[in-house]
């Protein structure tokens, strides 16, 4: 392959239309920016208003790993610590709840089902915030809070609302046991959401910008909504009567009113892989970040395995799945993938920052599953590239 990124874009160019309208990407080397580039229309129909530099993509799940990194600030100033039981900061969460099928996320209607094995109580009292942080701790996937949200509205007023869907939380029957299986939760990172803002006294809002994108300069990552002219637009809802654009595509995020544990930021690529890249410096020890070095090994640190799902402390870790995007990369990358298309991958051993954007979720989420093969041909793309240009040699100081 030759040294230029040539089939980077030739690859992006292919996925517009079939895969997303719009999209960002920016590959970063050795804290060098080697790829950035913008595709696509945020009007697609019209072919109207190109995709820039500026625009904002709805992050998603990407959203959890600021939460995570604003908690472990906290745990730092040791003012939490990893395996205190989540109830000693939210005494809300206590007492023997129940393990029962949850609504399927994914399958609306239906429910996933709990292996008779599993079948008991738990004590949620005994579940710590190490578990929730490595999806370890047995809670359901999701809830449909926004459901019940729609239900209250109609007699309640929006405090009352909030204070309801908290309650719900707190509350929450359980999937399996700790540490029975890793099962991917919202619900989770809901209830690190809450206990960030129950030991700071301030807002998620106020934290995540005071304690890790202000520090980082990353002043495109926000809360929304945003004006929808600086953002790409997401899914048509038909309960909502719009496509959304602006605010949040997450339902239960939504309702929490755009500001939730588990989704809700808006962002550009730049930003994204800046953020990334602060990771992996501080991760090699560099100065400038918000966590020390010590801290984000324990992240990144594998801590929970189920199959091919390998999770540290708020990061996935690289899957030994050929099909997922984490494959081609080194035994120590590190990320998250958001639902609306978007994704966030740090390789150590590479020195390797990628943030792709796309707002994939505008065609719906029904039909052939596009995004997932894209996302493992993008990563392929990419370590090519890189091994092509410099080598296979290691660029992680931890191992040179």
């Amino acid at each position: 392959m030759p040294h230029d990124i040539s089939a980077l874009a030739a690859l992006m160019a292919s996925a517009l239309d079939r895969v997303f309208p719009a999209a960002q990407l920016q590959v970063r080397i050795g804290g060098e920016i080697v790829y950035d580039a913008s595709f696509g229309f945020l009007d697609p129909e019209a072919r109207a208003r190109p995709t820039q530099a500026t625009t904002r993509f709805d992050l998603a799940s990407v959203s959890k790993l600021f939460t995570v990194v604003a908690f472990m600030t906290l745990v730092e100033e040791g003012r939490v610590r990893l395996d205190q039981p989540v109830a000693e900061v939210l005494p809300e969460f206590c007492g023997r709840r129940p393990i029962a099928p949850y609504p399927d996320p994914l399958r609306p209607g239906r429910f996933v089902e709990i292996a008779p094995h599993t079948k008991g109580a738990v004590d949620a009292g005994a579940v710590t915030f190490r578990q929730l942080l490595s999806h370890s701790a047995g809670l359901p996937a999701w809830l449909p809070l926004w459901k019940m949200a729609a239900e209250w509205q109609r007699t309640l007023g929006p405090e009352d609302v909030q204070r309801r869907l908290r309650e719900t939380v707190l509350a929450t029957s359980f999937a399996y046991p700790p540490g029975a299986h890793v099962v991917y939760s919202d619900i989770g990172l809901l209830l690190i959401g809450f206990a960030i803002e129950r030991l700071t006294g301030e807002t998620l809002r106020e934290v995540v910008r005071n304690r890790v994108t202000a520090p980082l300069g990353l002043d495109s990552i926000v809360y929304g909504p945003i004006p929808c002219d600086s953002a790409a637009p997401t899914e048509f809802y038909a309960h909502q009567g719009r496509r959304m654009c602006g605010e949040v595509h997450d339902e239960n995020a939504f309702a929490f009113g755009g500001v939730a544990g588990h989704a809700g930021l808006f962002g550009t690529a730049h930003d994204v892989a800046a953020f990334g890249e602060a990771l992996h410096r501080g991760l090699a020890g560099g100065h400038e970040t918000v966590l020390r070095q010590e801290t984000l090994a324990e992240m990144v640190h594998l801590q929970a395995q189920d199959g091919d799902v390998r999770r540290g402390l708020g990061f996935a870790l690289r899957s030994p799945n050929p099909n997922a995007m984490s494959y081609p990369l080194g035994e120590g990358a590190f990320g998250h993938l958001g639902f609306t298309g978007t994704s966030l991958w740090v390789d150590p051993s590479r020195a390797l920052v990628l943030a792709c954007l796309t707002n994939h979720i505008y065609y719906g989420r029904e039909g052939e599953d596009t995004i997932t093969p894209f996302r493992a041909a993008l990563t392929r793309t990419v370590v090519e590239w890189v091994k092509s240009a410099h080598g296979n040699r290691s660029t992680d100081p931890r191992t040179s």
